[in-house]
């Protein structure tokens, strides 16, 4: 048992931070990965799991369906699942699978779901029953995304919201009870693949929101919202002007007042200040620190992740937007089938627990490491499996690591981290 357990509700981690504030746990795992606790065979998708009381729950596409599933997080074994049909596209090469998460709401202990043809289903979290369902392009029109809604839901207080990104209804409030609209908040910019998340300014609770869309001109950027009623404080255009460039990081909050947004398509990264009246301004900015939908991690006034496609890894002073350090960790290799394989980062994805950070590359590498302004320490490195696009971070509850294997015998994966 760990020394203090934790759910992991949202893929961010239970503060949307990327933290885990569990304890007690094993992490250091030899190069062969932690032992597999068990793994499960499942559908095509970049979406992560979220775990609550025992209960590992995951989309994915199946065939022409999408399915939900909840398992128990002890043995992998189904205890509910629902499927709905879904069209199945491609654009640029990609197919359109699940890329948003499911979220659980401790408080209710429903689950709400985004599907790739935006269905929008709250679920009871024991028994799977349906509480309510909406089609999102039927209720609000279509809005103009590249690889169909993949924004997460936000959960807060009695409000699941979401950027729908339809004409007139940019960002909508839904009472997570009933299904019913709150508030619809209009502008001119659509749905993108970033999840709502909440910060301070002045004191108050403010939803980030980094909105987008497949249009020509593109346009997109930072809006801030009052999450009573959904009025727009201030918005801030932050978007390359190439056509397929999409916004997939979520925007990071960096203390009060400030929060920290990043695109991967030329424009890079920037800190936004909110003032007293909650309007934006660029405290600083940076080409190099571009991130195409790996969100980075703030700690101990350090902004880390992981600069355009390649996977470099960066290190950035929060006050002053100083690149303290980069890596690319060429020449670290772990073995795999008796090679000696270079570590090739990708869109990794970083989280924080137990006093050091994991790191999960997208093509099945695993690190533990220590970060700070004076660079980094391996602590720790494995190689899980060898696979492309494992683009969903990895999440953590209970002494148990969760992993999310795409491609190539895609599987839902458990390891112990329990030090039992």
């Amino acid at each position: 048992m760990s020394g203090r357990a934790e759910d992991w509700p949202h893929f961010l981690g239970p503060k949307q931070d990327l933290h885990s504030a569990e304890t007690g746990v094993d992490l250091n795992f030899p190069e062969t990965g932690p032992k597999i606790l068990w793994e499960i065979e499942k559908g095509k998708g970049h979406a992560g799991p979220v775990i609550s009381d025992g209960k590992v729950v995951f989309i994915h596409q199946l065939d022409s369906k999408e399915e939900v599933r909840c398992v128990k997080a002890e043995d992998g074994t189904t205890i509910w699942k629902h499927d709905y049909a879904v069209d199945v596209a491609q654009s640029y090469g990609i197919s359109d699978t699940p890329r948003s998460s499911p979220v659980i709401d401790l408080e209710t202990k429903q689950v709400f779901t985004l599907g790739n043809d935006g269905d929008l289903i709250a679920f009871d979290l024991a028994s799977g029953k349906i509480k309510w369902q909406l089609k999102l392009p039927k209720e609000f029109g279509p809005s103009p995304l590249f690889f169909g809604y993949g924004g997460c839901p936000l959960v807060y207080k009695d409000k699941v919201i979401v950027n729908v990104g339809a004409e007139g209804a940019c960002v909508v409030a839904f009472d997570k009870n009933s299904g019913v609209v709150k508030w619809k908040t209009a502008h001119e910019w659509n749905g993108s693949y970033a999840s709502p998340v909440i910060g301070q300014v002045n004191g108050e609770d403010r939803v980030y929101v980094m909105a987008g869309g497949m249009v020509k001109p593109p346009h997109g950027g930072l809006l801030c919202l009052n999450p009573a009623d959904g009025k727009i404080d201030d918005s801030f255009a932050w978007r390359s002007t190439n056509f397929a460039s999409v916004l997939g990081a979520c925007p990071v909050p960096c203390g009060p007042n400030r929060v920290f947004i990043t695109e991967d398509y030329g424009l890079g990264g920037a800190m936004i200040q909110l003032d007293s009246d909650f309007k934006m301004r660029v405290v600083w900015q940076s080409a190099e620190f571009g991130c195409q939908f790996q969100t980075p991690i703030y700690h101990e006034g350090m902004l880390y992740g992981f600069g355009g496609n390649g996977g470099l890894m960066v290190g950035f002073d929060v006050n002053t937007g100083r690149m303290m350090w980069n890596e690319a960790f060429y020449k670290t290799t772990i073995p795999w089938k008796g090679r000696d394989i270079p570590i090739s980062l990708g869109h990794a994805h970083l989280v924080h627990v137990d006093g050091a950070f994991l790191c999960i590359s997208e093509n099945g590498s695993l690190l533990r490491m220590k970060l700070g302004q004076g660079g980094f320490e391996i602590l720790a490195k494995a190689r899980l499996f060898y696979a492309p696009e494992t683009w969903a971070p990895p999440a953590i509850s209970d002494g148990k690591l969760f992993i999310n294997q795409n491609e190539m015998e895609s599987r839902m994966i458990c390891y112990d981290v329990s030090g039992k």
